[in-house]
């Protein structure tokens, strides 16, 4: 369940960033995912829900064998007891999964073929596997392209064709150089996000009616060009461009 009206809700997730407790409110929203990372915006009456209620808000039956986590600002996923409280003020949480399913999901780390239960797997269990040395990081190997750089705090989708094969390697440089409307920029980390490349565009706070498009190519991601919109991420490398416009409705 949800409700446009914004003074009918606390986020969760902006709670988060902005380090504050939940405001009173009738419903406190967060994001949800079923068995993938496709994430909506749902919300709650109860700061304390149960699992249960977590998923009813979903519009799921928990009688069903559903399997509920909290995936924590590490990458971690931390179980969801269906009938047990998990404060969403105090666990850290703002994204929620649930899975239903008995199968597992097979990749590779570093030459061993191991199994996941989940269609889900975080980079934070990855780096926990590997334990990289101080100057290493897990890469997705990439067949015929550049090997993708995997974050802690990333989500690795095992449904995807294919056997995917994680490697450790040197970590890639701290600073890239891209193009962002034909000027060079510099970014630190791979993973870059529209808000990101809007300030480098256009920086400073923008008109509250202004509306940005973007477009990018020759990123390290696939697909390796398209388009980008509000909330999206790209893996970027050396020469990565953007192309982004600004247009302010009236």
């Amino acid at each position: 369940m949800t409700t446009d009206d914004p003074n009918d809700y606390d986020d969760l997730g902006d709670a988060l960033r902005e380090g504050r407790a939940l405001r009173p409110s009738r419903r406190y929203r967060f994001l949800f995912a079923l068995g993938d990372m496709n994430f909506r915006a749902l919300d709650v009456s109860d700061p304390v829900p149960l699992g249960r209620q977590i998923l009813e808000s979903a519009n799921l039956d928990p009688r069903s064998g559903y399997s509920l986590f909290g995936i924590l600002p590490s990458g971690d996923f931390d179980d969801v007891s269906l009938n047990e409280p998990f404060d969403l003020r105090a666990r850290g949480a703002e994204r929620f999964v649930a899975f239903l399913t008995d199968r597992t999901y097979k990749f590779t780390l570093n030459d061993d073929q191991l199994a996941w239960g989940k269609p889900l797997l975080s980079g934070a269990v990855l780096y926990k596997l590997a334990k990289p040395g101080e100057d290493e990081a897990v890469f997705l190997e990439v067949a015929g392209g550049e090997d993708r750089l995997i974050e802690p705090a990333e989500l690795v989708d095992l449904n995807e064709p294919g056997i995917e094969r994680f490697v450790t390697a040197p970590k890639p440089p701290s600073e890239i150089e891209i193009i962002v409307n034909a000027r060079p920029r510099i970014v630190h980390g791979r993973l870059v996000t529209f808000e990101q490349i809007v300030q480098l565009a256009f920086p400073g706070t923008p008109e509250a009616n202004a509306v940005f498009s973007m477009t990018y190519r020759k990123a390290a991601s696939k697909p390796h060009a398209g388009e980008l919109g509000a909330g999206g991420i790209v893996d970027v490398k050396k020469g990565t461009i953007f192309n982004v416009t600004k247009t302010v409705q009236s």
